[in-house]
């Protein structure tokens, strides 16, 4: 009988001898302003590695990535965009903007495995942590898109007046909102989107400043950010400094709104901060404790927005 070996169920062919392995294509990471994505004009960047992962040491210092080193003018060219986006996304419909959110979930979704990788390593938590952290993320993106067409319904209404008119409250987006994304334990993700979805779905723009240690998800975001309905401009997302960062933007005259998350356990930076953005008066969310696992409320919906009344007079 022939010992000749059957080419159809042959799985692979045979190595051959000396091929080396495939080199893999490490990943770019790049700011994300005004719906591109710009190096830093300061040429810098700086090394992501992993945190002490849930089984030990083993593998903590590990290099990820390099991250883009923002700098002052990359803050600036961020406000300026998100400035030149406002009008048109505070201008449009609420159910519009509740659909855009809804289509970026479903951009999230579809790159789940890739966020639970990154958010493994930059919190040293499980495979199986991961996923549930991302799964949360994408659940709360949801939810926050569902306000979108009800938060005027909450925070506005009709007013009882003594004479023949119609007075009432509408909220009203702010502007320019800068959010220093949170740090810890689930932040690196499901806090990312706990102070971002709330800042744009009421019709503000925002420039986020990914966390220094773990900006991969973020920088990832922007992605998904790039590929959705999302026009350019209404998130910029920058990686670098905390401090160096967040300084110009709570001096900028441009910018209307101040989320501090990002501040906390440096009580130090937070006051001078707070001190920068009172020059021109800006709202200002203080950093606080906070489970970012627990269920959200409409705090940081409502921080973000002004009222504005008008009077009427009823007809005859």
């Amino acid at each position: 009988m022939s010992e000749r070996t059957d080419e159809s169920v042959r799985s692979e062919p045979p190595a051959k001898p000396g091929r080396a392995e495939r080199l893999g294509v490490l990943k770019t990471y790049k700011l994300y302003v005004g719906g591109k994505f710009p190096r830093s004009e300061s040429g810098r960047v700086y090394e992501v590695t992993a945190a002490k992962s849930a089984a030990g040491a083993a593998g903590k210092g590990r290099w990820l990535a390099n991250a883009p080193l923002a700098s002052r003018k990359d803050a600036r060219d961020a406000v300026v965009a998100a400035r030149k986006a406002f009008g048109g996304w505070s201008g449009a419909t609420a159910y519009n903007r509740g659909q855009i959110l809804y289509r970026v979930a479903e951009m999230l979704e579809g790159r789940r495995e890739q966020f639970a990788a990154e958010i493994a390593s930059a919190e040293g938590v499980s495979r199986q942590k991961a996923l549930a952290q991302t799964d949360a993320a994408i659940d709360r993106w949801v939810w926050y898109a569902g306000w979108s067409d009800k938060v005027a319904q909450v925070a506005g209404g009709a007013n009882p007046v003594a004479g023949p008119f119609f007075n009432l409250s509408t909220p009203e987006p702010t502007g320019v909102v800068a959010l220093l994304a949170p740090r810890g334990a689930s932040a690196s993700l499901l806090g990312l989107v706990s102070v971002l979805a709330p800042a744009i779905v009421t019709g503000n723009t925002a420039v986020l400043v990914a966390s220094h240690e773990a900006p991969l998800p973020a920088l990832s975001l922007a992605e998904v950010l790039a590929t959705s309905d999302l026009p350019g401009g209404v998130v910029n997302i920058l990686s670098g400094h905390t401090g160096e960062l967040a300084r110009p933007l709570a001096a900028h005259q441009d910018v209307n709104a101040l989320d501090l998350a990002g501040a906390e356990g440096d009580a130090e930076l937070a006051r001078e901060l707070e001190v920068a953005a009172a020059d021109n008066l800006k709202r200002v969310l203080r950093p606080a404790p906070t489970a970012w696992t627990a269920d959200p409320g409409t705090e940081r919906l409502l921080a973000f927005l002004e009222t504005k009344t008008v009077w009427h007079p009823i007809g005859a």
